[in-house]
């Protein structure tokens, strides 16, 4: 006969399967391996994505926010606060050992404030035994400072600008990161400026999205880079897109201020699409909208992955030319947009979660390179 507590619990438990043994020890054994499974399969379904958190600087929680609600899981619980002589601190409010961590922090607003936030959640996850600890910074910052620019004096050239891209590496690297996913850095070599993995997403597949939907005459428009240095950008737009290219030639005195523009290429008859990595004080944009109609071009639309917007830049693009501003919201938009009627936003925030979701899988991220997940 079966043992009496064993028929007890076989009955009592709906999803158990019955047991039929008459060996009072198989049944027990019988018992635990239902329940295992059971186990087993509930964790399956609720934890889809298990060991995993995601945290949120505050530079941009908009972005933090629907990246896990693209995943399904949940923001994880941490406390940032200053301190009377301004010092920040970080409370990280739930257990990371042994996890992945995902942090995510734009260069974006007050910038070194944010940059010190990051480096210290960082590196509080690091010392609480996160498994993994990953910075997602989709505007990366520094980024323009990758090089030593000569600087041109009455009596010689000089070369003292600091690298400060490098030194943000390192600064990433010694707080514990090891790992970095970022969008359309300002030069790709800054990747070289780490010794951890960096994954550069692009913005590319979103912008072209965009372009199809959102300009019925898009077949008749030519992409421009305001600069040389974008050149390969825009080239691969247009290849993609099977129209034409030109480019503006510039040159600077100083930081922020365009001396003259040169455009090369033909824009007459045609919509111009300006596409550039980032815009700051947007001087440069203006300038070469304002070039390109000259040229006869019939619109002007400006495609940017970073909006920074800075200092003039808003009442600039209002007395511009421009038709429509587009920017991705690897920066917080929602203040330039109230600002600026001209200015739309293109969330990327389904790139960088299904980003985080193949890292924490092991999966390959290549497909980001040229696709937009859905």
């Amino acid at each position: 006969m079966p043992d009496k507590k064993c028929t007890e619990l076989s009955e009592n438990n709906d999803c158990v399967m019955p047991v039929r043994s008459a060996n009072p020890i198989r049944a027990r054994s019988l018992i635990r391996d239902n329940l295992e499974k059971q186990a087993g399969c509930l964790n399956l379904i609720h934890s889809r994505m298990p060991n995993i958190k995601v945290f949120s600087g505050t530079s941009h929680p908009d972005l933090a926010q629907r990246i896990v609600d693209r995943l399904g899981i949940d923001l994880g619980k941490v406390v940032t606060k200053k301190f009377s002589n301004l010092e920040t601190c970080v409370e990280i409010g739930e257990s990371v050992r042994g996890e992945d961590v995902y942090i995510v922090q734009s260069g974006s607003g007050e910038i070194n404030d944010n940059l010190m936030e990051l480096l210290i959640m960082i590196n509080a996850c690091k010392i609480a035994s996160a498994s993994r600890v990953t910075a997602v910074i989709p505007c990366f910052p520094y980024a323009r400072q990758d090089k030593k620019d000569k600087e041109f004096s009455a009596k010689q050239y000089t070369s003292r600008a600091p690298i400060s891209a490098k030194l943000v590496a390192n600064m990433l690297s010694v707080a514990g990161a090891d790992h970095i996913i970022t969008m359309d850095l300002h030069a790709s070599q800054i990747q070289g400026f780490f010794d951890i993995p960096v994954d550069n997403l692009y913005a590319e597949p979103a912008v072209l999205k965009w372009i199809k939907e959102n300009i019925p005459e898009w077949k008749n428009s030519i992409i421009v880079s305001p600069d040389a240095g974008g050149a390969k950008r825009v080239t691969s737009i247009a290849d993609r897109l099977n129209v034409e290219f030109a480019l503006i030639h510039k040159e600077r005195k100083k930081a922020n201020e365009v001396a003259s523009m040169v455009l090369v290429g033909d824009v007459k008859d045609k919509i111009a699409i300006l596409v550039d990595d980032m815009a700051d004080t947007c001087g440069t944009i203006v300038h070469a909208a304002d070039r390109l109609v000259e040229a006869g071009a019939t619109k002007v639309y400006a495609i940017l992955t970073h909006g920074i917007f800075s200092g003039p830049a808003i009442s600039r693009i209002n007395n511009a030319c421009f038709e429509a501003v587009v920017v991705t919201n690897t920066i917080p938009q929602d203040g330039h947009m109230r600002d600026c009627p001209k200015i739309q936003c293109i969330d990327v925030s389904m790139m960088f979660a299904e980003a985080v979701r193949r890292t924490h899988n092991g999966e390959s991220v290549s497909y980001l390179f040229s696709n937009v997940p859905y």
